[in-house]
């Protein structure tokens, strides 16, 4: 039972991951630190511009990072700057040329990486306390140490973003790995359990869901690429012309749009299936209030011009979906192997 619920606080770490970064998305802080997995060369990032100038009679440490002519540079040693600046003390970041300072956007970022190495050591005790499992259940602690590799790998993703100046193909990845780390807490969330269901299984309930669950997550990707057009418009029409956000459609966004309704009417016709056989899968019922607020943020960005919060949530509900709609299709097919033993 320890194991379980040790599990089950890392799913809400990684949630609150992947909520944090939907901030960092809505709020344009991915490049809120430049470099990884310091943050402008610091530990604890910079709260002023100042300290990120070059002034003389000051103390560098060796990576240290300041804005020079609109460029990275980083000390090559630890330094006390002279009455002139060195070139010869500094080399040019070269993993690329971003080399803006926001205080907001920096610190943004530096939580959203807070919450990520947070989640990293959660994962890392989970796989711990899972060697216990290793004589009866060697699948549970191989799963358990697969995820703490997963976060690891999570991890790089989320430098090779910053260093790619956010790659929409990169984001999608990091998202899509996200959802990955999300499904095996939750698998060993599920076979962790005690054995016993009140639950039932009818014919084709488990290919349902299971479309239900890819159809998702195809909606997901989508949904990313998706939001880098709007982050294209933004840089062209600026932050205030909400309304022109959505102003050049591609086959990515009638896809997504038209494809919602596919998933609402699929996710009914299931929920209609559970309920006409009083199966006790309670759960369908999340999957359709996630669903309604997905509709309902949709809608609202594409009609009233993106209200304040809509995007993140959009996101989050999306992610949440997954894991439920995962969930069930775990509890469905455990009914089907008791109903068959």
């Amino acid at each position: 039972m320890k194991f379980r619920n040790l599990a089950k606080v890392t799913l809400v770490l990684v949630y609150l991951v992947i909520i944090a970064g939907a901030v960092v998305r809505m709020t344009g802080s991915g490049m809120g630190c430049p470099d990884w997995p310091k943050c402008f060369g610091y530990y604890i990032p910079p709260t002023e511009v100042e300290q990120l100038q070059w002034q003389p009679d000051r103390e560098f440490k060796k990576g240290q990072v300041i804005i020079v002519d609109s460029t990275l540079q980083v000390a090559k040693m630890d330094i006390r700057t002279s009455a002139a600046y060195d070139g010869k003390n500094w080399e040019a970041y070269t993993k690329h040329d971003y080399a803006i300072f926001n205080p907001w956007h920096t610190w943004i970022e530096f939580i959203n990486r807070l919450f990520g190495a947070l989640a990293g050591l959660a994962t890392l005790v989970l796989a711990f306390f899972s060697v216990r499992f290793w004589k009866t259940r060697k699948k549970v602690t191989l799963l358990s140490w697969l995820v703490v590799f997963g976060m690891g790998f999570q991890a790089w993703l989320g430098a090779t973003v910053v260093y790619s100046v956010l790659a929409p193909a990169k984001i999608t990845i990091h998202m899509i790995m996200a959802l990955v780390i999300v499904a095996v807490l939750i698998y060993l969330i599920h076979t962790t359990k005690k054995e016993y269901t009140n639950q039932t299984y009818v014919k084709n309930l488990g290919t349902l869901l299971s479309v239900a669950l890819i159809v998702t997550m195809v909606q997901i990707i989508l949904g990313t690429q998706v939001r880098h057009i709007v982050d294209e418009q933004i840089d062209i029409v600026g932050e205030s012309a909400k309304q022109l956000w959505l102003s050049d459609f591609d086959w990515a966004f009638y896809v997504h749009r038209s494809f919602s309704i596919a998933v609402v009417l699929l996710n009914l016709f299931i929920a209609r299936k559970i309920w006409k056989h009083t199966l006790g899968y309670s759960k369908i019922n999340w999957v359709l209030f996630f669903l309604g607020v997905e509709l309902l943020t949709g809608v609202s960005m594409f009609y009233l011009d993106f209200p304040f919060g809509t995007q993140p949530i959009h996101l989050i509900i999306a992610s949440l979906l997954f894991g439920v709609q995962f969930y069930l299709v775990l509890e469905v097919f455990k009914a089907k192997s008791v109903q068959l033993s």
